[in-house]
C-alpha cells in the first residue's frame, strides 16, 4: 500500500493544479429534494420494513449469542 501511495504522489506532484480534476458539474443542485425523493422511494417500496426487521433480528441474535 505504501508503494502505491508513493507512486501516486510522484506522478501527481509535478502536475499543475489546473490539470487535476477539482470539481464536477452538478445537474440538479436540489440536495434536500433528492434526499426526500430517495426516502419516499425507500418507504414506498417497502425497504424500510426489511431494514427494521433486519435490525430487530440482528439485535435479538446479538443478545442471544452474547455471554453476560
Amino acid at each position: 500500500m505504501n508503494y502505491l501511495n508513493d507512486v501516486t504522489f510522484q506522478l501527481f506532484w509535478h502536475l499543475p493544479m489546473n490539470a487535476m480534476v477539482l470539481a464536477q458539474q452538478v445537474s440538479d443542485p436540489n440536495l434536500i429534494g433528492q434526499v426526500q425523493k430517495a426516502w419516499n422511494h425507500f418507504v414506498q417500496t417497502g425497504q424500510i420494513w426489511a431494514l427494521l426487521v433486519g435490525l430487530v433480528i440482528g439485535w435479538l441474535l446479538r443478545n442471544l449469542t452474547s455471554y453476560g
